[in-house]
């Protein structure tokens, strides 16, 4: 059963791992590159997510102008969530939204060593918002 406006925002709004898919058409006979990500959203807004600022992942987008992101759970019930829309800005990344993405994720405990290696290690990033505009949602119930 299709989920209702609510539902799915709400759903998407809990910090799910999302399976990322975007075209990858532009290198030749390539299937879509599809990778597990972090991502922030709130319902009625936006979806960010962080990623390398050279990365063939943000190559690719910048190339398709859009993107996927798709999150499910099998308990209590089976439930899933894709949303597909246009990317609406593309920014440098700050140190507080490193925070923020890693403390939807992270245990609190954590956080602060994560930031601390990832701000160092990963190199530069920018985060990604890109506007919901198309859903695909169900609840499957208990199979």
């Amino acid at each position: 059963m299709a989920l209702s406006r609510t539902e799915r925002e709400q759903f998407l709004a809990e910090p799910h791992v999302a399976a990322f898919a975007v075209n990858a058409g532009a290198e030749g006979d390539r299937a879509p590159l599809a990778v597990p990500i972090w991502y922030q959203y709130a319902p009625g807004g936006g979806i960010w997510i962080m990623t390398g600022r050279d990365s063939r992942k943000a190559d690719l987008i910048r190339a398709a102008g859009r993107f996927t992101l798709m999150v499910d759970r099998l308990e209590p019930t089976i439930r899933y969530v894709s949303v597909e829309g246009p990317v609406i800005s593309t920014v440098p990344a700050t140190r507080e939204q490193l925070v923020e993405l890693s403390a939807r994720y992270l245990p609190a405990e954590k956080v602060e060593g994560y930031v601390d290696f990832a701000w160092k290690e990963h190199g530069e990033q920018v985060v990604i918002h890109m506007r919901p505009q198309r859903w695909v949602s169900s609840d499957l119930g208990n199979l």
